[in-house]
């Protein structure tokens, strides 16, 4: 069935948030009005092919693991491309509208051919036949005193005989310069904050793989890192939650803008954003600065 012949897309219900993930998190820091578009409109997003990849060597990565350890080598693992592609778009029929019009198949052999390039040089990076990850892809939550509720998924997940946690993420990009490794890290410290209030383990080790430029960035985490995270997203949440109320979502122009799908709904481009789909209250915050379950709710917005 061709992308026009498919069925057309059911417009899906507008929400309040109620949890907060690294990605989301970054949304509203990079622009509250993508948050909004994103996590409240929730307007369809076209597949990217870098995003695609992505997604694609996290799955043959996560698979290796499958296998024997003397059998986790680079040839194996670029031979489960073409079926970990087969199976993403089997879950994800519309993917296949990355290669529409590439008759010959030229476009997307050299679109695989690279993934392989990426999963290859993982190899250069990580030994796998000395790794047994503990984890892989796994999905974590906690809710903070406060009721705020925190989650995401890790790639993956180890630990050493000794009981100390090292939490791993792959990145099929470039590592960052130097003076942009802690917006980088911040997800990973997102990570450690909820695996430390789910386990009372503080982990020993965060580290972020750079396939696109063969990198690996490090971090060792220690309770004080974590509190100032912690702190960092209540102010976040607190931002989230007063214009979540009040409907004011300021869009925020940066050069990530150019790889926006929504720049026909921003006003910074010349568009309407969508009829704001949830009931406005007034930006006064509430008495006590409590919920209707009595609990304390952030009021006011993040410096």
């Amino acid at each position: 069935m061709s992308s026009s012949e498919q069925p057309a897309a059911q417009p899906r219900t507008p929400s309040t948030p109620s949890s907060l993930s690294p990605s989301r998190a970054s949304d509203f820091m990079q622009c509250p009005l993508l948050y909004r578009f994103r996590v409240i409109d929730r307007l369809p997003e076209k597949p990217s092919e870098a995003a695609t990849r992505g997604t694609l060597v996290h799955a043959v990565l996560e698979r290796l693991f499958d296998a024997p350890a003397v059998e986790r080598t680079a040839p194996r693992a670029k031979s489960l491309v073409p079926g970990q592609w087969d199976r993403l778009l089997t879950s994800r029929p519309e993917l296949a509208e990355l290669f529409e019009g590439d008759a010959d198949g030229e476009r997307l052999a050299r679109w695989l051919g690279e993934a392989e390039q990426l999963v290859e040089r993982w190899f250069t990076l990580e030994d796998p036949t000395r790794l047994e990850p503990v984890e892989r892809e796994l999905f974590v939550e906690t809710e903070l005193e406060s009721g705020l509720r925190l989650r995401g998924v890790i790639d993956r997940v180890d630990v050493a005989p000794t009981g100390e946690v090292r939490i791993v993420d792959y990145k099929t990009g470039k590592a960052p310069r130097p003076e942009y490794s802690e917006a980088a890290l911040f997800q990973m410290k997102f990570y450690a904050l909820v695996v430390w209030r789910l386990k009372q383990v503080v982990p020993r080790r965060l580290q972020l793989v750079y396939l696109g430029s063969g990198e690996v960035l490090t971090y060792d985490p220690v309770e004080a890192d974590l509190l100032r995270v912690e702190r960092k997203l209540h102010a976040l949440w607190e931002a989230i939650v007063l214009a979540t109320r009040t409907g004011d979502w300021r869009p925020r122009q940066t050069k990530l803008c150019g790889w926006c799908d929504h720049r026909a709904h921003c006003p910074e481009f010349g568009g309407t954003p969508p009829v704001y789909p949830l009931e406005i209250v007034s930006a006064r915050p509430p008495e006590a600065g409590t919920d209707e379950q009595g609990r304390m709710e952030p009021v006011q917005p993040a410096p």
